[in-house]
């Protein structure tokens, strides 16, 4: 069931930014829209550290800070990139090795040599 608060708050995409993009997206926000979303945090998920990142810009928005235009390169949810595979290649990947002495399931170890 979706939560109506969450459609309204002045970033729509607020459950699902790191808290890394959300530092940076907060700081073009109002005084009013840092509060609403304190006061959603703080109803919803709770998490310390965001909650003490919208308290500590609410409180610089207080002190007389102004709204900025943020950064436009933080990392966002909708710019991440999948999981396409692993990075490894022929060009990457580790030398081939031998199996241990004691050999695996399918290739039995090898003798010492002639022990009497």
């Amino acid at each position: 069931m979706a939560d109506p608060a969450r459609n309204t708050l002045p970033l729509p995409d607020y459950d699902h930014l790191p808290i890394g993009g959300l530092e940076s997206r907060v700081r073009s926000l109002s005084a009013d829209e840092v509060e609403e979303l304190l006061a959603y945090e703080r109803s919803h998920a709770d998490r310390v550290p965001v909650t003490e990142l919208l308290a500590n810009r609410l409180e610089q928005l207080r002190a007389g800070a102004q709204p900025t235009s943020g950064d436009p390169g933080a990392i966002r949810p909708e710019q991440s990139e999948g999981h396409a595979g692993s990075p490894v290649s022929p060009a990457t990947s580790p030398e081939p090795f031998s199996p241990p002495p004691h050999g695996t399931p399918d290739q039995f170890g090898k003798p010492k040599g002639d022990r009497t």
